[in-house]
């Protein structure tokens, strides 16, 4: 690994305090990366941006933020800001799902879902396009990731609203790529598969509960079975695809979504 391959990048990660976006931030200051780390649960956060400072590389902060709300947004685009000289980079990584079965889907579900992994995309990348936009032109493309799914390509039963919601993000993807390109912003993502998260292992409970898996691991197994390299994900296998998009590698790319699925989408 290149130490130096990201220095000079400066980004807000939101949803950063576990799982993929922890895993991508440790992994982007391991490359001389200075990460924001924006998450509801600022405790969390703070302990992984203390292990990144501890490291010695790229340096780390940690914010409250809850990505339903503009000025939450805001405040972490300030913070990277204040903290580092400039943002140029934005990941919005932040999203949860609560499995429904199509009929059984009412209001509070719809919000709950939508808000924070549709809502709150849009609401990052317009706060982060101002600052950015403000700051001017730069040496290399300002950069957009946003963090879809393979539930944007394949209709499952059981999420509809979360699948909704990464239509969404794939939406959000190529719009912000096109209105954006006059101000030297790229906007890319990656689409996950089946990763082994804590949002995973709590969404392998709550298919227990609406009765659409026996037991608890059977959700992993049964997907896993789909899949044509026949294992689930874990955060270790997105982060090299993730600092691609960050790094000068992918400067020409835009309007792209890259799927890390084993093989699920081609099933």
């Amino acid at each position: 690994m290149d130490p130096n391959r990201l220095n000079g990048k400066n980004i807000l990660i939101t949803g950063a305090a576990r799982g993929m976006g922890a895993t991508n931030a440790e992994h982007f200051a391991e490359q001389g990366a200075n990460v924001c780390l924006g998450d509801i649960d600022v405790d969390e956060a703070a302990k992984v941006a203390e292990r990144i400072n501890e490291r010695g590389n790229g340096k780390a902060i940690a914010v409250k933020m809850d990505v339903t709300k503009r000025e939450d947004n805001a405040a972490g685009v300030a913070a990277t800001v204040d903290a580092f000289g400039m943002i140029n980079v934005g990941l919005f990584n932040a999203g949860l799902n609560k499995p429904r079965f199509f009929m059984d889907i009412d209001e509070e579900n719809w919000d709950f879902i939508m808000d924070v992994n549709t809502k709150g995309m849009w609401l990052g990348m317009q706060e982060t396009a101002r600052q950015m936009i403000a700051q001017g032109p730069q040496e290399h493309v300002y950069k957009m990731i946003c963090v879809g799914s393979v539930a944007s390509r394949k209709p499952l039963v059981d999420v509809t609203v979360y699948c909704t919601s990464k239509y969404g993000c794939l939406a959000l993807t190529h719009c912000g790529a096109v209105a954006l390109a006059e101000h030297n912003i790229t906007v890319n993502g990656y689409a996950p598969g089946v990763v082994k998260t804590p949002l995973w292992e709590q969404l392998d409970k709550d298919l227990v509960e609406i009765g659409f898996k026996e037991r608890e691991g059977q959700a992993f197994e049964d997907l896993a079975e789909i899949l044509a390299l026949k294992k689930v994900s874990v955060p270790d296998d997105v982060k090299g695809t993730a600092a691609f998009l960050v790094s000068h590698d992918s400067d020409y790319m835009t309007g792209q979504m890259i799927h890390i699925d084993g093989g699920w989408v081609i099933q």
